[in-house]
């Protein structure tokens, strides 16, 4: 049985896990209106997979006897200068994401829930890649700087890092 404060700090990540999911659809709606296709795949796959991750979340509390809650969302902001303004969002609020998985992490361990600490260890791993994957396309944007060609390279190279296999999570 999850305890009263495991059962509410999961629920807090499920509402993070859902916000995110709706960052990144926003994000994937306004590059695709403005005609960058390849971000646009990049940011709906990845809103997918946030929503897997809530319902990883959603599905762990319910097998442990907790309850979980769909939350209510704020709708996200939906217009950008650029897409490095875009990555720059992603970046932080990736490591906003890693900070709340880490206070989930402490909790375990002091509420000595191991079998939550165990599944939470997946989204430790996610949320390195999470970060090393948002820094680099901000540091490939800063390189590209106002350069159109460099922009439609990086929209066209950005499609390659859509996995084609099952999304992670399953």
């Amino acid at each position: 049985m999850l305890s009263k404060k495991i059962q509410n700090a999961l629920n807090n990540q499920i509402e993070l896990e859902a916000a995110s999911s709706n960052y990144y659809l926003a994000m994937a709606s306004w590059a695709e209106s403005e005609g960058f296709n390849g971000v646009a795949n990049f940011l709906y796959t990845h809103s997918d997979e946030e929503r897997i991750h809530m319902i990883k979340l959603v599905r762990f509390i319910n097998e442990r006897g907790g309850k979980a809650v769909v939350p209510a969302l704020k709708e996200p902001i939906s217009k950008f200068k650029n897409l490095t303004e875009i990555f720059d969002i992603i970046l932080k609020h990736e490591i906003l994401v890693t900070s709340e998985i880490n206070k989930v992490v402490d909790a375990c361990l002091s509420e000595k829930d191991y079998t939550t600490h165990n599944f939470m260890q997946w989204y430790v791993a996610e949320q390195l890649e999470e970060e090393s994957l948002a820094k680099n396309n901000v540091d490939k944007l800063r390189l590209i700087g106002d350069d159109k060609g460099g922009m439609y390279l990086f929209d066209r190279d950005i499609a390659a890092l859509i996995p084609t296999a099952t999304p992670k999570g399953k």
